[in-house]
């Protein structure tokens, strides 16, 4: 079973050049589909190549791609991410309300991206075997919990999604999909928000 490797936010810079919505889908786009240039990047986010290749030089800056050595050459230069995973905590930049800011709005471009996944899954559901539509979920639960137990709470469900990431169904299987995985752990104050 491979452990994913896991780029930990500890400082502003990282926060920084991850905190820009292009620089957040080039990562997501290597980490998904492999290695790449930056011109077969720009035709993916519609952008130019000039452009990707100036974002993926600031990923690079704070190590989260590298170069692919094994696929460039001369003229043609190929990154990858060099992390499956980025994990920081909101909290470490509470005392530092520029850092703080920049977290929130780096949060609120990633919801942003979760929330066009979830429509477009609600605009193709049709399309899709009953199968599929019957296995995609969607749940909520109030649960009264202290920091310590949802801490704990998140970890176990952690694990149990790493146990199917590191087995994952053959890519030849029939009725194969690739399926993401989305979690919001959200105290709240008072009464429940409608």
């Amino acid at each position: 079973m491979a452990t994913e490797k896991v780029f930990e936010v500890l400082d502003e810079r990282a926060l920084n050049a991850l905190a820009h919505p292009l620089r957040q889908r080039l990562l997501v786009l290597l980490r998904s589909d492999g290695s790449a240039t930056a011109t077969r990047l720009a035709e993916r986010v519609d952008e130019s190549s000039g452009v990707t290749s100036y974002h993926l030089r600031r990923l690079a800056d704070v190590g989260l791609v590298v170069e692919d050595r094994d696929r460039g050459t001369k003229r043609e230069r190929w990154w990858r991410s060099a992390y499956d995973v980025t994990q920081w905590s909101p909290s470490i930049f509470l005392g530092n309300p520029e850092a703080h800011r920049t977290s929130v709005r780096m949060r609120r471009e990633i919801h942003r991206w979760q929330w066009r996944l979830l429509e477009r899954w609600l605009a193709e559901e049709s399309e899709w075997d009953k199968a599929w539509v019957d296995a995609a979920g969607l749940s909520d639960s109030l649960l009264t919990m202290t920091p310590e137990s949802l801490r704990a709470m998140s970890e176990e469900i952690w694990a149990v999604m790493q146990r199917y990431h590191a087995n994952p169904a053959p890519a030849d299987a029939p009725d194969v999909a690739r399926v993401v995985w989305l979690q919001h752990l959200i105290p709240i104050r008072g009464e429940l928000p409608l």
